[in-house]
């Protein structure tokens, strides 16, 4: 079954996207929740303007995204875990705790899932995480894992 995607969806497709999926989990998961609509005509012209609408939203707001790429790169965090006495972690840093820190640190308020962390992070250390802020905007960030 040919869907159109009105969400990114890992392992599936990113928004706006024309995937065929089971009829099943369309029918019963993907259309219910309000994540796929069926690509018939109408939904496929619908698709195109508010792709065109989409577009030029973020158009404006490209040169913001490079103007936050930079300022990203120069900041390094520090986000503080409890460890034990070799220094690994109880649990691990997530890109949770990496919004939280930008947020409250250097009040850049960007949504979790567009941080993803390349390495597991479970000891003290410096780690890098990369930053999809735009389809042309992709940055790095670093941070620092300290003992609380």
């Amino acid at each position: 079954m040919d869907i159109i995607l009105l969400a990114d969806i890992d392992k599936v497709g990113d928004k706006h996207d024309v995937v065929k999926v089971k009829a099943g989990y369309a029918r019963n998961y993907l259309i219910p929740k309000g994540l796929a609509a069926v690509a018939n005509k109408t939904n496929k012209s619908i698709l195109a303007d508010s792709i065109r609408q989409e577009d030029a939203r973020q158009n404006k707001m490209l040169d913001a995204y490079k103007t936050m790429a930079d300022q990203l790169q120069s900041i390094t965090l520090q986000i503080g875990a409890k460890t034990g006495t070799t220094g690994k972690i109880f649990g691990s840093v997530t890109n949770v705790q990496i919004a939280q820190a930008l947020k409250e640190h250097h009040g850049i308020e960007i949504e979790r899932k567009k941080i993803h962390i390349t390495d597991e992070v479970k000891e003290v250390g410096s780690y890098e995480a990369n930053i999809d802020l735009h389809r042309e905007v992709k940055t790095k960030v670093k941070f620092e894992v300290v003992a609380e």
